[in-house]
């Protein structure tokens, strides 16, 4: 079986996907049931695909009433031009959906009745996905816009904050105007959890970018950025400074002059090989 094929055996249906599938069978909405399948499937397998055509090392892939998400095990140090193609190969899939389906409905392969639904749904999915919140397509989005211009934690905390800000905003927007719709509370609930988990889980991610630099698990950084610190800064404060993209050669001061550098394969070294985890960074300058 080719790697494209194994994708199949990592999906996984969201618990909230089988309550609306159960719903909709319940209430004799079937054929829309499984119009929202077909969707969100094509729609996560377009992201896992071109994951997987850069080698991204896949978890999973979970099947959500409102799109799904695609787990993997890469932490902020693939290339822009990596990241930005996994998060919109899964919009792009409505595109030439909504192109089929007017191409059939046009050729009479499809009824009004059909075409209408299936139009409708590609849209909200499509729309909603690209919302600016956390962990939809738009809210990694704007982690990849925010992380050009901050370090890796300060993206991280910006846009947990601005999406959380967003979302209570647009949900409370859709409850006042459709209280009793299931789907909405449903929404609301994962994306809450998501955004709690993530926020409380975001050292853990800092931690596995860290390593993955730390163990060469990079794309060719794309520009050099220094840094400069006291030399009597934690080693763990510096590491903190670092930023996706960025190759960072650390100038160690001391009272108000330059007394050395390192490279920030140094401080890795001597953070998690070495277990330096409270030292200075001046005290490197003698390890080396």
């Amino acid at each position: 079986m080719s790697e494209y094929g194994k994708l199949l055996f990592k999906i996984r249906v969201h618990p909230t996907l089988w309550f609306v599938i159960g719903v909709a069978i319940l209430t004799a909405h079937f054929v829309e049931v499984l119009m929202l399948l077909l969707i969100v499937f094509i729609h996560e397998m377009g992201h896992a695909v071109c994951a997987q055509r850069f080698k991204w090392r896949i978890k999973s892939i979970q099947l959500l009433p409102f799109g799904g998400a695609v787990e993997t095990e890469e932490y902020g140090n693939k290339s822009l031009k990596e990241d930005l193609a996994v998060v919109l190969a899964g919009p792009l899939q409505h595109v030439w959906l909504i192109g089929a389906a007017f191409l059939l409905y046009f050729f009479s392969f499809i009824s009004l009745e059909l075409y209408q639904p299936f139009l409708y749904m590609n849209l909200m999915l499509l729309a909603f996905n690209l919302l600016p919140i956390w962990p939809l397509d738009g809210g990694r989005l704007l982690f990849i816009g925010i992380s050009l211009y901050c370090t890796f934690l300060e993206a991280q905390k910006h846009t947990l904050h601005f999406s959380a800000a967003f979302a209570v905003v647009a949900f409370l927007t859709w409850l006042i105007l459709d209280p009793l719709n299931l789907n909405i509370w449903l929404i609301v609930f994962f994306i809450s959890l998501s955004l709690v988990m993530e926020w409380r889980q975001r050292y853990y991610a800092f931690i596995r970018f860290l390593l993955q630099r730390h163990y060469g698990h990079t794309n060719d950084l794309a520009k050099l950025k220094p840094i400069l610190v006291d030399s009597q800064e934690p080693i763990y404060k510096v590491l903190e400074l670092f930023q996706r993209g960025c190759k960072h050669p650390v100038i160690i001061m001391k009272n108000g002059k330059e007394s050395g550098s390192l490279d920030e394969t140094e401080i890795l070294h001597a953070y998690f090989s070495e277990k330096m985890t409270n030292g200075k960074i001046g005290d490197l300058l003698y390890s080396y």
